[in-house]
C-alpha cells in the first residue's frame, strides 16, 4: 500500500507540473522533440528519487536541476558525434503552439545567446530563481551567474529592442 501511494502522490506531481517542466526543457534546448526527450529522463530521475526528494519537499527543483544537467550531457554528446537524419523529409519536425509576435522573437533570441547564458537568463528571469540557487545548479560561482545573465539580457535587449 506504501508503494502505490508514493506512485500516486508521483502521478499527481507530474498530471500538475508536466506542462511548465516542458517549457522549462524547452527554454533550455529550443527543440521542441529534445524536450520531450529531457523532460522523460528528468521524469525518470525523479522517480526513482522520489521518496527522499519527496520527503524534502523538492520535488520540482529537483526537476529542474536534471533538467538542466541533462541537458548539459545532452549537448555535450550531440558535439561529440554529428546527429545524422534519418528519413529527411518525410518526418518534418512540428512547430510550438503560435503564440504572440513578441514572444516569439524573445524565443529565436533566447536560441542565439550562447548556452550558458540562454540557461542562466532562463533559470534566473523566466523560472525566478536566485543567483545562489541557479549557480548550485549549474555548478559554477555567483559571480559567473551574474556576468552571463548581464550577458544574456543585453544581448536580448540589442537583438529584441525596447520591448524586452
Amino acid at each position: 500500500m506504501r508503494r502505490a501511494e508514493r506512485e500516486a502522490e508521483f502521478v499527481a506531481f507530474v498530471e500538475g507540473r508536466q506542462a511548465h517542466l516542458r517549457r522549462v526543457a524547452y527554454s533550455l534546448c529550443g527543440d521542441w522533440h529534445l524536450a520531450e526527450d529531457l523532460l522523460q529522463i528528468a521524469l525518470a530521475k525523479l522517480f526513482v528519487a522520489w521518496p527522499r526528494v519527496r520527503r524534502e519537499g523538492r520535488e520540482e527543483a529537483y526537476a529542474r536541476t536534471v533538467l538542466v544537467r541533462t541537458s548539459i550531457d545532452e549537448h555535450r554528446r550531440r558535439s561529440r558525434r554529428p546527429e545524422r537524419p534519418g528519413l529527411e523529409g518525410l518526418d518534418p519536425a512540428t512547430a510550438p503552439s503560435p503564440g504572440p509576435e513578441d514572444r516569439d522573437d524573445l524565443v529565436a533570441a533566447l536560441q542565439e545567446l550562447p548556452e550558458m547564458q540562454r540557461k542562466v537568463v532562463v533559470l534566473r528571469y523566466l523560472l525566478d530563481q536566485p543567483v545562489a540557487e541557479v549557480a548550485a545548479e549549474l555548478g559554477i560561482s555567483e559571480g559567473t551567474v551574474k556576468s552571463h545573465a548581464s550577458r544574456g539580457i543585453g544581448r536580448l535587449r540589442e537583438t529584441v529592442g525596447g520591448r524586452l
